[in-house]
């Protein structure tokens, strides 16, 4: 077989391979922001502890999705499940986009983590146990007990990745994560964030506006159309993990990721 050939098997529209089912369920979605349509009865299912990237033209929706997911804003119409349960009944992390302003500067770093453990009313010995744990996984050499301000970009944005994962989320959400840090700590975020995918098994849903990025560290790249946003395609990319800069010029990454410029050109060009 060439090399890398493996890596590209083009998936037609929002159906999942037998073998995959679904995590998040998406069912006649629809949004409206001051009259401008965003989402018409989109229908979408995600597979259940995969990475898939989200990744369209300038305004067609991508944050929008994943905030009505995590029901951060709310929907028109339409129904958003998961595995059979709704979003009350799961347990979720959100990685924002700005990391300076997600993090709360008056807590040190290890508090930042412990917040949303506070908030779920567990015991301080027991929201201890669980950082120490994730930090002993992740094998995290940052010094919790220094504030976020002390920290560079990099390292702050761990801290956000850390406190979404300390609830032992079922979905992670990323809304651009890397996009406010310059070019070495996006390199070094990327593979941490691929690390703690591998470790934790975590279904993780990535926003981003880099497609070189949103391939490479997906399984499934989820295409979307200009607005009102619909699946312009969902193809997967099966390189073997952990991807390296090899795979960046593998023959089955390059296709894919031309594969997916060429989907998104053509749906530019249809505006």
């Amino acid at each position: 077989m060439e090399r890398g050939a493996s890596a590209v098997k083009i998936v037609q529209g929002s159906g999942q391979p037998a073998d995959a089912p679904a995590h998040i369920t998406i069912r006649g979605l629809s949004k409206q922001f001051n009259g401008a349509v965003v989402y018409d009865r989109l229908d979408l299912d995600i597979p259940r502890g995969k990475f898939v990237s989200v990744f369209g033209p300038n305004g067609c929706g991508k944050s929008t999705l994943i905030n009505m997911i995590a029901g951060l804003i709310p929907i028109d119409a339409g129904e958003i499940f998961f595995a059979g349960k709704t979003l009350k009944e799961i347990k979720f992390g959100y990685v924002f986009q700005n990391y300076r302003e997600a993090l709360f500067p008056w807590l040190r770093s290890i508090d930042n983590i412990e917040y949303p453990l506070k908030h779920m009313s567990l015991p301080k010995a027991e929201r201890r146990a669980r950082v120490e744990r994730l930090v002993e996984h992740l094998g995290v050499k940052i010094d919790l007990q220094r504030y976020p301000y002390e920290l560079s970009g990099g390292q702050q944005q761990l801290i956000s990745i850390m406190r979404a994962l300390v609830v032992e989320p079922e979905v992670l959400f990323l809304d651009e994560p890397f996009s406010a840090l310059d070019y070495e700590m996006t390199l070094f975020m990327r593979e941490q964030l691929q690390r703690i995918f591998q470790e934790t098994g975590t279904t993780m849903v990535l926003v981003s506006h880099d497609l070189e990025e949103a391939v490479y560290l997906a399984d499934r790249i989820l295409l979307l159309s200009r607005r009102p946003a619909r699946v312009a395609d969902f193809p997967r990319n099966e390189a073997p993990r952990p991807r390296t800069d090899e795979t960046l010029s593998d023959a089955g990454f390059v296709q894919l990721k031309a594969h997916c410029l060429e989907v998104f050109q053509r749906e530019v060009r249809k505006g």
